[in-house]
């Protein structure tokens, strides 16, 4: 510890460095624990471990997972109590201010600045809600306008109706649980408004938490307008066209005092930018290999900053892989460098082809089998998966059925590749 003029700064070397402890860092330390590191750390900002979990009291956490059925709550503190058997240490309430390429890791809290030497580093700081100014919502600036996560903490942690009559704009999956929530606490939910043609939740959370309820889905159609003054009014909405330009003789004016938003989420990514890391401008996460290791070296990407999931479950999964590769890392650093630094060099790089939004990871180091995830760019029925080098097809799969809400998982065997060699991915029927 060095004392400079009354301020502190602790000075620390770790194997593994997790910033973030929500559900993807306390999965990634973790697995890194288990994995062989001695000296884990988590970085956590909030006062607590979990993340948005300790909010979520709904149960079908876990499943995937383990098998069992568990609520939010439940969940985060499963891995809270490894978290405390394994004697990994918490740094709650701090702040990460910056890292660099050398791992060098800069960080505060109440008890002075930190200086953290980390072997290797775990990105997993999640994600955060997009607002009315994301996605440019004209008219007045009254209360009663929330994003969907917010009033999820209202209701399930502080026991605080947002409001009597609801909306919700946005068909997320979190805005879907919220409709059915406040149902149940006994408000008036006037619908759920979608600018796209089909749903962007998961097609069970539209069956459980609308259809169930008889709360009606607006598809094709967004919000123009809020009105009031103090406490919100109305909102005026229009159906769009297909360019999703909103139509102004469809316009209709709705009468409520709370808009709720669940418009999309973006990855928390401003550390990793900061640090000179690639990113992905359709995922706007970080570039990462097959091991979720980014562009610099002896960074791994985890959890929702590094895509967006629809299941906390398959989160767990991936992160618990980027924890067992970054303790792997540090076993590689005995390797002589530079035979280490050749067999870090891509390979290949992966693109997202037609009917395919996105996929992770988008280059690989190694042959070996791959795992990519992906979205659909539209809902389709019956459709192939082909993954494509240059005019030849290395890989394909069947499947029932693509949606957008649902990440698609496959894994691919890579038996050859040359440097630079481009790898497609497309879905027929997309």
């Amino acid at each position: 510890m060095v004392d400079l003029g009354g301020s502190k700064v602790i000075e620390k070397t770790v194997d593994v460095a997790v910033i973030g402890g929500g559900p993807a860092g306390l999965a990634a330390a973790v697995s890194a624990k288990k994995s062989g590191a001695k000296d884990v750390v988590i970085l956590e900002r909030n006062s607590w471990l979990g993340g948005i979990l300790p909010q979520c009291i709904h149960d079908g956490f876990g499943v995937e997972e383990t098998g069992v059925s568990m609520t939010g709550p439940e969940y985060a503190e499963k891995y809270v109590e490894e978290v405390e058997r394994l004697g990994i240490q918490v740094l709650k309430e701090t702040m990460v201010l910056s890292f660099d390429k050398k791992r060098k890791i800069t960080a505060v809290n109440k008890k002075g600045m930190h200086k953290i030497d980390a072997k290797t580093i775990v990105l997993a700081m999640g994600c955060r809600e997009k607002t009315r100014w994301n996605v440019m919502i004209p008219g007045d600036r009254p209360s009663g306008i929330y994003t969907a996560g917010v009033a999820q903490a209202f209701i399930n942690l502080y026991n605080i109706m947002p409001g009597k009559n609801v909306l919700i704009l946005g068909s997320g999956n979190v805005g879907l649980i919220m409709a059915r929530r406040l149902k149940l606490e006994g408000a008036n939910v006037l619908g759920v408004v979608e600018i796209l043609p089909y749903p962007s939740g998961l097609p069970r959370n539209v069956v459980q938490c609308l259809d169930d309820y008889d709360i009606p889905l607006f598809l094709s159609h967004t919000v123009t307008s809020i009105e009031g003054k103090g406490r919100l009014k109305q909102v005026t909405v229009a159906q769009v066209d297909e360019k999703m330009v909103p139509i102004s003789e469809t316009e209709k004016r709705i009468e409520c005092d709370t808009l709720l938003l669940s418009v999309g989420l973006n990855p928390e990514n401003e550390l990793t930018k900061g640090a000179g890391i690639k990113i992905d401008d359709l995922t706007d996460g970080p570039i990462v290999n097959q091991d979720l290791e980014t562009t610099m070296p002896g960074l791994f990407a985890c959890g929702n900053c590094l895509q967006v999931y629809d299941a906390v479950d398959l989160l767990s999964i991936d992160a618990k892989r980027a924890g067992k590769r970054a303790t792997e890392y540090i076993s590689s650093q005995k390797v002589e460098k530079d035979i280490w630094k050749k067999a870090k060099q891509p390979i290949a790089q992966i693109v997202a082809g037609s009917g395919v939004r996105y996929v992770v990871p988008q280059r690989i180091s190694k042959c070996g089998e791959v795992q990519l995830t992906l979205r659909a760019k539209k809902p389709t029925g019956a459709s192939k998966l082909y993954v494509n080098s240059q005019d030849k097809t290395i890989f394909e799969k069947k499947l029932r059925w693509a949606n957008p809400a649902n990440m698609i998982r496959v894994n691919v065997p890579i038996e050859k590749a040359t440097s630079m060699q481009t790898l497609e991915v497309t879905l027929d029927g997309c």
